[in-house]
């Protein structure tokens, strides 16, 4: 930013200032230059606004705009105003090189590498070109390749503060803390009073799990500026994540006291007072804070975790809160954007089961093509005595539509079905905290655990979501007798969120898999989190048992829900002898286990009806049996790396 400031400075010797023929516009861009150098945005904005009003050709004064929009994460202005200076200004470098940040801010990031390839062609070694394609390798996901870049430009400019934290970020990203120290210890020892560096150093030893060290840090950069907001934020966070929940929220007052518009103060004060056991304040303190920002999701998400685990079932403030899920429920029903009305109504119903919106959660059912469905959640509605006429008669129409389906001729009690055959843990590790929300990874992974409530395959266990490490992580697993954990991370910014869920085999606590999912906008928490639910659904292996037979036929618990089709033939393995892979995902068996197969003739709603043959001279095959995919038909494909916001959020903040 301030090299920007000093370049943006120089253009005065390239292009003739046209400002000189007005001089009220001069003044305001003098002020509107000194507003900047001070960050005070908002200040230097309405003088360039001025300076340009007067003068529309003043190519610094467009530049200077272009500069503080950027800053203010305001891009599509930022570009607008960078693109008019560039008219006035073609041979300006550090032009281009603000509107190549800028395109990768917007995402427009084949239009950002043709920028800089024209900048290196004419300037091989441009220090804020090389700046920007790092930048654009961690946009693309490949923060290693952005590392490769920022080593090479360290040898060539050894004492460039910038590139030493930058290059100690980017490896601190990726586990690699031993580098993230060693260049910045080079920059605090190059630059003894940068309070930027000193905050830079604090995250980075939060972000390894040094957090005493962190907090002397951060005590460093208000040392040398004492009201430095985001050291403010950040010390008040650490004092949270080192579990010094009173200080937390005290430092959390100081913050609202200063700025009581924003959320996320609000936020860190209800997630202290919760630690405290301090339950009814919390929920006053989230209420205010949804009040401030509704759209801010894990300000919900940690109001309605509060809700349901304090407040009885018919507690009004339950109806209250669950009437903003079936309001956006309604709309995207009326959009035909039935998956995210089913989450929504699924959300609001999770607060106020009791609530007339069911139905038309079970209508949202029928229309997808599950009439079985449909009828429980009307026969459930009947049982909480909300039925009329209407339901009742739709109960009976429906009773005799399914007359002749597979569960009914076999009878089949739905509750009887043991159709999730996965039992999966969620946690994250408490440590790994967020840099906008404290605790993200807890209520990522209880979104997380919410969403596989709904899944067919997947039984989420009923384990304590915070875990102080891995090995804690792993012990609860274990003792539970989960086939798999999922540790949850998370990294974001104010408008983009990156959820990493690493999955580990529950006995053995070896690497299964590990997923990414990354979303921007609104409701990012919400598609991330359904995305990576989605990626560990598709990852496991079909997975049924033999609930019925009769001579020749049999019945499994899995239908055209669980994507069950006609003709697919299945193995039929002991009950009991399939065994979770070691490592990975998967299941082993003796071929000797192999009892016989099963080819599918009929697939209904929930089960299906097959033909079976038996393995060998003798009939082995029983009820209670697993009926499984031969591996050979399945392939599992890695997640690939998404881009880190977080880091990109930090790497921003350093022009």
């Amino acid at each position: 930013m301030k090299y920007f400031a000093a370049a943006i400075a120089l253009l005065l010797l390239c292009i003739d200032p046209l400002s000189a023929q007005t001089p009220q516009a001069a003044l305001y861009y003098e002020q509107g230059r000194e507003a900047l150098q001070g960050e005070d945005w908002y200040t230097a904005v309405e003088a360039f606004i001025e300076c340009l009003r007067l003068n529309p050709a003043h190519a610094e004064g467009n530049a200077s705009l272009a500069e503080c929009y950027y800053n203010l994460e305001e891009f599509d202005q930022a570009l607008n105003w960078v693109r008019k200076a560039r008219a006035m200004a073609r041979s300006s470098m550090d032009l281009a090189n603000l509107e190549a940040f800028t395109l990768i801010a917007l995402g427009r990031l084949e239009e950002a590498q043709a920028v800089i390839a024209d900048i290196l062609r004419t300037e091989p070694y441009n220090r804020e070109a090389l700046f920007a394609q790092a930048e654009l390798d961690i946009a693309r996901g490949r923060s290693g390749d952005a590392v490769i870049r920022y080593r090479e430009a360290v040898r060539r400019f050894p004492d460039d503060r910038r590139l030493l934290v930058s290059l100690a970020l980017v490896a601190g990203s990726l586990g690699e803390n031993a580098e993230a120290k060693t260049y910045i210890e080079r920059a605090l020892l190059s630059y003894p009073g940068d309070y930027r560096v000193y905050y830079y150093a604090a995250y980075l030893d939060a972000q390894a799990g040094n957090l005493a060290s962190a907090i002397n840090y951060i005590g460093q950069a208000l040392h040398y500026r004492p009201g430095y907001a985001p050291a403010r934020t950040l010390l008040a966070k650490l004092r949270y994540r080192s579990g010094q929940y009173e200080e937390a929220a005290r430092l959390a007052d100081e913050l609202i006291a200063a700025n009581r518009d924003d959320p996320g103060n609000w936020y860190l004060k209800g997630m202290s007072q919760v630690r405290q056991n301090k339950r009814a304040e919390a929920l006053s303190t989230f209420s205010l804070a949804a009040a401030i920002n509704g759209e801010d999701e894990f300000i919900r998400a940690a109001l309605e975790d509060l809700l349901i685990s304090e407040t009885k079932l018919d507690h009004p403030d339950r109806a209250r809160w669950a009437v903003w899920h079936f309001t956006r429920a309604k709309e995207y029903s009326a959009r035909n954007l039935s998956d995210q009305a089913l989450f929504e109504y699924r959300r609001g119903l999770r607060l106020n089961p009791y609530a007339p919106e069911r139905r038309d959660y079970a209508g949202i059912l029928r229309l997808q093509g599950y009439p079985s469905r449909y009828l429980e959640e009307l026969k459930f509605m009947q049982n909480l005595g909300l039925a009329d006429s209407s339901l009742n008669d739709a109960v009976e129409t429906y009773d005799a539509l399914l007359a002749h389906s597979l569960f009914r001729r076999w009878d089949i009690d739905f509750t009887e079905l043991v159709n999730r055959h996965w039992k999966l843990a969620v946690f994250s590790v408490a440590a790994q905290s967020g840099f906008y929300h404290v605790d993200a990874g807890t209520l990522g992974a209880s979104y997380i655990k919410d969403l596989l409530v709904h899944d067919r395959d997947i039984a989420p266990m009923e384990t304590e979501l915070r875990q102080s490490s891995f090995s804690n992580a792993f012990r609860t697993a274990r003792e539970a007798g989960a086939d798999y954990f999922l540790m949850l991370s998370v990294s974001e910014s104010e408008r983009d969120i990156s959820l990493k869920g690493e999955l580990f085999v529950g006995r053995t606590g070896a690497p299964a898999g590990t997923y990414y999912s990354y979303r921007t906008g609104a409701d990012r928490l919400r598609n991330a989190s359904r995305n990576l639910v989605d990626q560990i659904a598709l990852a496991m292996p079909f997975r049924a048992a033999l609930i019925r037979r009769q001579q020749g036929q049999g019945l499994v618990d899995k239908g055209r829900l669980d994507k069950v089709t006609a003709g697919t033939i299945y193995e039929v393995v002991k009950k009991g002898r399939a065994q979770i892979q070691n490592e990975g995902i998967g299941l082993e068996y003796a071929e000797d286990e192999i009892v016989g197969t099963l080819e599918i003739v009929t697939a209904d709603e929930e089960v299906s009806l097959g033909a079976l043959k038996r393995n060998g001279f003798f009939d082995r095959i029983a009820i209670g049996d697993e009926v499984l995919l031969k591996p050979e038909q399945r392939e599992n494909r890695p997640s690939p790396a998404v881009a880190n916001p977080e880091l990109r959020v930090l790497l921003r903040n350093l022009r």
